[in-house]
């Protein structure tokens, strides 16, 4: 565990997605942390339908990775590469982006553990991310407090059946995420983001915000 855990926003402003994660074993007692601030967040109701699969089978990684790494090739990384960057990126960081991405299609079975989110009920609707996604992110950022690399993926969703069903979920559980963890083998650093004047509008559509 680091010796000195960062100040929240700190932490929240160096949370970036660690792609490339080594394969050392990471302690059960920091994944435990992390699935605690999980069940921290709020969800609707407080009604707490999450559950959470933490998956460390070589075989269901290999599996699963395997539909991942499909989608990556197949679909996703031809339209990144055929795209422009983000707003506020450069050519030279959105390829280092893509390539870290690469890494992480070639090697996500590789990461000592995935924690996989799930909701209970139904067909998902659009309001049932915000009973599950608080939780994701509160394990994002414990993970970064505890030294943890980790990233959000939903690329495995384009095989949602095929997963879910080597995932061993029954028909009323569905995944929303799946979080890669392990010790990162770059440095966090800060995120990089556009100005708030870009982004935040007051009182109407548009309208300027005084403060950003």
């Amino acid at each position: 565990m680091p010796e000195e855990i960062p100040d929240l926003f700190e932490i929240m402003g160096t949370t970036r997605s660690m792609r490339r994660l080594k394969a050392d074993p990471v302690p059960a007692e920091l994944i435990r942390k992390v699935l605690e601030a999980g069940v921290s967040a709020p969800s609707g109701g407080n009604m707490q339908r999450w559950r959470f699969l933490v998956i460390r089978d070589p075989k269901i990684k290999q599996t699963v990775g395997a539909y991942y790494k499909r989608t990556w090739d197949e679909m996703v990384s031809p339209r990144y590469r055929a795209g422009e960057p983000a707003p506020g990126t450069s050519r030279e960081r959105f390829v280092r982006m893509l390539d870290a991405a690469q890494y992480l299609a070639d090697h996500i079975h590789e990461a000592p553990v995935w924690i996989v989110p799930c909701l209970e009920g139904g067909a998902p609707t659009r309001t049932s991310g915000s009973s599950i996604y608080p939780a994701v992110q509160n394990m994002l950022l414990a993970a970064r407090a505890l030294g943890l690399g980790a990233t959000l993926t939903t690329l495995y969703l384009n095989f949602e059946k095929e997963v879910e069903a080597a995932l061993g979920l029954p028909p009323d559980m569905h995944s929303y995420a799946l979080l890669p963890i392990g010790y990162p083998m770059g440095r966090f650093g800060p995120v990089r983001r556009v100005a708030l004047a870009g982004v935040v509008y007051e009182d109407q559509w548009g309208q300027p915000y005084r403060d950003a």
